[in-house]
Formats: structure tokens, sequence, C-alpha cells
């Protein structure tokens, strides 16, 4: 049925709105303003009160950690005048496979442009966390890294080196680029090299949730026994990038890798289930994705300490259940991470990061045990 409103319901209608303006103005200082992105937990130095913290984010929900949105790749926007070679659809490497049966490319030497690709994310600006650890014997390593890294890893890129140790005196005077530099977290000691890999998850959640969250827009985990041998740049950045194993990345059939295979394990993986084998020793994303992986792994580590068993890789395990099941978004090939002991193979063009040969029985806490 059609109604009719005439000049005094206009007017009641006018009123209410200034009424509610008015009342608007009056309350809204009253009230404080939503922060986003702050941190959650006050830093503190004790460990007791770190193992509570702990407890508290293990019981955040994800959307908790921060309800801003992070750093994304952006526009791929490049400056006029750059020069580099004309890209060809005819002629490529053909020794290899350049992307996975999801779509998602895969990344060797010869399959993109330093020069186009680190032009471009530079226009981005991406802040980016390199997560290391270096406890007991392992500081050793630290200085090879940090001065391999700052010739080759991002140059030109904002980076920041989370350095968790527990022998913060020795932590070496490294120089550094610009927009670079060396952040240190104490750490306890431990009395197993396992214990070292599993605690890294508990570590870095709390370092992510406390300081690096308001620091960094893109995260590597990293081993600190490795260094740079060569160009690492933009084409390593990605939502979430894994790296290929290079003891299972040729022939290997999927039942053969060396997955968690006991399903009592929370890192269990069927035998007829597989993509790829995944190291745990080069690995980054997001901010906001690695958080729920790291987390994640930290979280599934500890149920399965609950229940008595520990995966058979550590964490390893528990990305490599993770990543079968939320594919990573780049993958990168061994190039990202060989390994000193191994003769280099025809496919692997250049080795751009390597785990060094050390005496294990001599750095690890429990003599490699």
């Amino acid at each position: 049925m059609q109604r009719n409103f005439g000049k005094t319901h206009v007017l009641v209608a006018a009123a209410f709105l200034v009424s509610l303006g008015l009342l608007y103005s009056y309350f809204r200082n009253s009230f404080s303003p939503i922060s986003f992105c702050q941190p959650c937990i006050q830093p503190g130095n004790d460990f007791n009160e770190l193992e509570k913290e702990m407890e508290q984010i293990k019981a955040m929900k994800h959307s908790e950690h921060c309800k801003k949105d992070s750093w994304k790749i952006g526009e791929l926007l490049m400056q006029s005048g750059l020069k580099y070679a004309q890209p060809s659809t005819q002629t490529g490497r053909t020794d290899i496979n350049a992307v996975t049966n999801w779509n998602a490319p895969l990344v060797w030497e010869g399959t993109f442009d330093p020069v186009v690709i680190d032009a471009i994310y530079k226009k981005m600006d991406p802040r980016v966390a390199v997560v290391v650890f270096a406890v007991g014997k392992y500081t050793r390593f630290l200085k090879a890294f940090i001065e391999t890294g700052e010739k080759f890893f991002l140059v030109g890129f904002n980076v920041t080196y989370y350095i968790h140790t527990d022998r913060e005196n020795e932590v070496p005077k490294v120089a550094l680029g610009k927009g670079r530099k060396i952040t240190t977290v104490p750490v306890p000691s431990a009395n197993r090299w396992q214990d070292v890999v599993l605690g890294r998850m508990k570590w870095a959640t709390l370092t992510i949730e406390k300081t690096i969250r308001n620091e960094a827009d893109y995260l590597f985990m990293m081993d600190i026994d490795s260094v740079f041998y060569s160009r690492v740049g933009a084409e390593s950045l990605s939502r979430l990038s894994a790296v290929l194993h290079r003891g299972y990345y040729k022939n290997t059939p999927r039942e053969k890798f060396p997955y968690e295979r006991r399903p009592e394990s929370k890192a269990y993986i069927p035998a007829e289930e597989g993509d790829y084998y995944y190291t745990a020793a080069v690995w980054g994303g997001y901010l906001g994705d690695m958080y729920k992986l790291v987390k994640y792994c930290f979280e599934m580590s500890d149920e399965d300490a609950k229940n008595k068993i520990e995966a058979v890789w550590q964490e390893e395990s528990h990305l490599n259940k993770y990543l079968l099941y939320n594919k990573p978004t780049k993958v990168l090939s061994p190039e990202y991470l060989w390994s000193d002991y191994d003769k280099v193979p025809a496919d692997i063009k250049v080795v751009r990061i390597s785990q060094l040969v050390k005496n294990y029985a001599e750095v690890r806490p429990n003599g490699g045990n």
C-alpha cells in the first residue's frame, strides 16, 4: 500500500539524524582507538616468563595474531629504461621441470632474469627477516653466514638477521650494507641437538609474536651452518617458498621419501601420498603465512612429545606434512640448499647456498647422536 510522507515526517527524521551526530561527537573520545598488529605480549627477559608467554601464544588463534593485512607481492611494476635480455617463448632449459603439477614455479638457474625480477621487487620494498639459531658451538658459523649473506643474499633489500643464541658475546661484528642489521635474541642452551632443532619452532614463534611482527613483511628460516656461494634474489620470494632436498629431488619414488611413517605421529604421511621432499634448512614466505607454518610445526611437535613420540626428522617431518596439504606457491631447486659434502651434478648450474662440512660429534651437544 502506498504511503504519503508530509513535511512533519521529514522534520522528525532530520532531528533524529542530528541527535545521532551529537551523541557520536560526545562519546567518541571516551573510547580508545582500536590498534592493529601491536604486540600481544610484553617483552620479558626471564625464561620462565617466556615459557608462560609461549602457553598464551599456543592458545591464540592465527586470526588473533595480527588482524591487519600483511605485506603482499603487489603489481609487477618495472621502471622504464632498464636494460635486459629479451625473453623467449621458444628457448629455455630442457633438462629440468620448471613448474609443479599445481602450476607453481619451480625455480632453477635460467628460468628467470635476475635484473628484471630484482628491479620489480625492489619497488615493493619488502622488509625481510632471516631467523637463524646459533646455540652452543654453532656460533662459530655466524661470521661466514653473515659475511657471505651480505655479499649474495637479497643485496639492496632491507634485511634483518635475527640471531637466536645462548652465547651473545660470541656474535661477531660484521660490516653490514645499508638497510641491514642484526638483532640478537637470547635462548637457553640445550643438551641434545634434537632439542635445538625442536626448540627452533617454539622460539621462532615467540620472536615473531614479540618482535618480528612489527619489523618485517617477509621471513626466511635458515640453518646457520651454511654459506652463500652465489646470488639469492627476489626470485626466491612468494607467499610460501619451499626448497627441494638435494637427496631426493631426481628419481626418488614418493614411498621412498623419508617422511614420518608412524601413524602415531602428527607428521605421519601414508606411503601412497607425497609430492616432493623439502628441506627444513631454508624456507620462507609472507610473515603471516610463515607464522602460521612455524607455529604449526611447534604445536605438532609439542603434541608428539605429549604422546611420547618424536618425528623422525623433527620439524622437517612436520614441515613436509604441512606442505603436502598446503601447497607452496613457489618451489626452489636444490641450488638454494646444496651441501659441501656432495658432488654437484650437471643440472645444478649454480650453488647458491650450501651446508658446510663439519664434525658433528664435535659441534653438537650430545656428540651428534
